[in-house]
């Protein structure tokens, strides 16, 4: 086996634990075991675990951020873009169940200076420059699309944490039914909802 080859032997099978125990839950010995090689090899690649670990969520980080990136600003109509990003998600879930896992687990453990917090962030700040500027177009305060950006972006990253443990129901329909919600959410804006409502 090639350096290059073994590398990506490594962060396949680090990934693969990863996704099951977590950075703290997984030894050196165990990826060692896994991928058949001595502790000093992983060292010679990546320094240890957390290099390795470091490697993983980089690459899930950059999968997933350029697929939603491009969902985002393909074009369409507004309604047509909330479909797109859901989908774009919900595909990335689907395809890379573990890769989603272990940037989950590190957003809510802590490790690796919220990563995927930080992605769900940088999403909503998207997010909000498009709705800033349905907002204008439709008369309501753009000033408030902040706050709308991240309602929606929480709204399809729970529904899509989810969904990939319960798999169901398929797809599609989840997909049809987060757009349904936000977009006719969306739709029925009142212009000033605190004095609707207080």
């Amino acid at each position: 086996m090639t350096g290059v080859q073994r590398r990506e032997q490594l962060i396949g099978v680090g990934r693969a634990l990863f996704a099951a125990k977590g950075l703290s839950g997984t030894s050196v010995e165990e990826i060692a075991a896994a991928a058949d090689i001595s502790k000093p090899v992983l060292y010679e690649h990546f320094g240890g675990k957390e290099g390795l670990y470091a490697v993983v969520v980089d690459r899930e980080l950059q999968a997933m951020t350029s697929a939603i990136s491009a969902a985002l600003t393909a074009g369409g109509t507004d309604r047509e873009t909330i479909e797109r990003a859901a989908t774009t998600l919900l595909d990335y879930i689907e395809g890379s169940p573990d890769g989603f896992r272990i940037l989950v687990r590190d957003s809510r453990d802590g490790h690796g200076g919220g990563t995927y917090a930080t992605l769900l962030s940088d999403v909503a700040r998207q997010v909000e420059d498009l709705l800033g500027d349905a907002f204008r177009q439709r008369g309501l305060d753009p000033k408030s699309a902040p706050l709308y950006a991240q309602m929606l972006v929480g709204m399809v990253s729970l529904t899509g944490q989810w969904w990939l443990e319960a798999q169901r129901p398929k797809k599609a329909e989840v997909v049809a039914h987060v757009v349904n919600l936000a977009w006719n959410g969306l739709v029925g804006l009142e212009r000033n909802p605190l004095q609707s409502h207080g």
